[in-house]
């Protein structure tokens, strides 16, 4: 079977090597064009690129592969099928009638819950106790074509988007190879999604990780996790930014105002190895690892003792 893979980010690598190391043949690669990024600002290749290169594997980066010209081209590879993993563009009817046997997705939530762009920081942001990835055959609507398989995972309270993402790639990968010969051989069949159970995820934007210490501590700890490792939850601290990279809800309260540092309880300081908390707006919220600007990253209690005076400060 020819197949076109189309991915852009580290999400996409395990379900191409799978088909790497498969019976199949990849005959191309389709990922996003290279990026500005670091400092520099830089052109950078996505992560798909340099190992499809690394693997020798043809590379295409068309800035909208469906436009008429860039179609052809892809039409000219002759796929059977085309695969597509957080790939991070539209596909057009053209593009979709390419292949006799259409492009397959992998989406990492439980459609149709999270369709969208951030289904993984989605699923930690509500609260969801698992999520799981989806094999879908594309249509022109945002993820709203029918499901071939899923599986599930629960989500754990240590889980972030960064952890959780590595093991839905995993899982997107095996559950692909798994569901691959059924539905080319007709034996898999597409089911429709319920629509009025789908949820969207936007896309996450830098601004959303700006800390609001007025909502409850358990929903800040949510964002704490579902932000990292981009952008990152962030505050102030004397008008200069400070991420927050790990934090624990605690039910304790205290009188002062929604962004006050404070001593952690003292039955609970051994427990969380000497740290400071947040009064938030319902709750205090345990920093355990924080990063001023420019600087690493430090266990919160060893940001305490470099920080003279800071219980008692206020945040944002």
């Amino acid at each position: 079977m020819r197949i076109v893979f189309m991915g852009t980010s580290d999400f996409a690598l395990p379900a191409l090597r799978r088909l790497i190391d498969s019976e199949h043949e990849v005959v191309a690669v389709y990922t996003q064009p290279d990026r500005p990024a670091g400092r520099g600002r830089h052109p950078t290749p996505p992560p798909v690129k340099v190992k499809a290169q690394e693997w020798g594997l043809p590379v295409r980066q068309p800035a909208k592969v469906s436009t008429p010209e860039d179609t052809a081209e892809l039409a000219a590879f002759k796929p059977d099928i085309i695969v597509a993993a957080a790939y991070g563009q539209i596909l057009r009817e053209r593009v979709l009638q390419v292949p006799p046997k259409g492009v397959i997705n992998i989406h990492p939530s439980l459609l149709p819950r999270h369709r969208g762009a951030s289904p993984v920081a989605a699923a930690i942001l509500a609260g969801d106790e698992e999520t799981g990835v989806t094999i879908m055959l594309i249509a022109l609507a945002l993820d709203e074509g029918p499901v071939l398989a899923q599986r599930r995972i629960p989500i754990s309270p240590h889980d972030t988007t960064g952890s959780l993402t590595a093991q839905l790639a995993a899982m997107g990968a095996d559950l692909l190879m798994e569901t691959l010969p059924g539905f080319l051989d007709g034996a898999i069949r597409p089911q429709p999604q319920d629509t009025a159970a789908a949820t969207y995820a936007p896309l996450v934007q830098k601004e959303d990780a700006l800390i609001d210490w007025r909502l409850p501590a358990t929903e800040i700890w949510r964002r704490v996790r579902a932000y990292n490792p981009w952008p990152g939850a962030s505050t102030y601290l004397d008008g200069a930014p400070l991420r927050i990279w790990e934090a624990w809800p605690l039910p304790d309260d205290s009188a002062e105002p929604p962004g006050s540092v404070l001593a952690t309880p003292p039955s609970l300081d051994e427990r969380l190895g000497g740290t400071f908390t947040v009064q938030t707006g319902e709750g205090l919220l345990a920093a355990l690892t924080v990063q001023r600007a420019g600087r690493r990253a430090l266990p919160a209690a060893d940001f305490l003792r470099g920080e003279r005076g800071l219980i008692g400060r206020r945040l944002g």
